[in-house]
């Protein structure tokens, strides 16, 4: 077994290590939640990332995203994302798509992957990958911030769990989100990811919500 991987021993079998070494995990956006996200996948040792985004740092990500710095203003995230992966695990075969996910192209990005993680920051958004998911029978890892709040799930197809979260008419109240939240999100997403690609046991269709404020967290639905 290769050193670098040789502390997930004891948390993980070597067989189950091993098995994610094989696996192709999609990351839908490169920004907050993202590229926690990548950070996490590439140092566990999912052998395949694919992940897009069609967005440019801004002064705005500084307070949170960890791809983004004062240098990197202007850089597309995809990018930013594709030279991150090349520092920290360059034996991860990674592909960064700089687009967004629509309608049209949805399907065709997650197509082939084993599991698909929601970095996104809008409804519409959430719901075209939720759908992607379903016809291309793929589990889904939702994962979603707001200021103090994160919150994860896994996502089955066939589960209307996104449609039950963001019923039709929802709206973001905020985007406001703090430089903590993002990476305990993320954690909580690649903890459901790493138990779903290793083939240990989970729920789908349960919610998983933290306030970081008061320390309390609890499961819905």
């Amino acid at each position: 077994m290769e050193e670098r991987y040789i502390r997930n021993l004891g948390a993980l079998t070597e067989k189950e290590c091993a098995l994610l070494r094989t696996k192709t995990v999609f990351v839908a956006g490169c920004g907050g939640l993202g590229g926690y996200l990548i950070e996490m996948l590439l140092r566990l040792g999912v052998g395949t990332i694919r992940a897009a985004d069609g967005d440019s740092f801004e002064a705005s990500n500084l307070n949170r995203q960890l791809l983004s710095s004062p240098s990197a203003l202007g850089q597309p995230k995809a990018e930013a994302a594709a030279a991150r992966a090349a520092l920290v695990n360059p034996d991860v075969r990674f592909v960064s798509v700089p687009e967004f996910v629509t309608e049209e192209n949805a399907a065709e990005l997650i197509r082939g992957c084993d599991a698909v993680l929601d970095a996104l920051d809008n409804i519409g958004a959430r719901r075209i990958l939720a759908r992607a998911c379903a016809s291309e029978n793929i589990p889904l890892i939702h994962g979603a911030i707001c200021g103090w709040s994160a919150q994860a799930a896994v996502i089955l197809p066939g589960d209307d769990l996104i449609d039950r979260i963001y019923p039709d008419g929802s709206r973001l109240s905020s985007k406001t989100s703090l430089s903590f939240t993002p990476p305990f999100c993320a954690a909580l997403q690649t903890a459901l990811c790493t138990r779903l690609l290793a083939g240990r046991p989970l729920e789908s269709g349960r919610l998983y919500m933290a306030d970081l404020l008061d320390m309390e967290m609890e499961t819905i639905f």
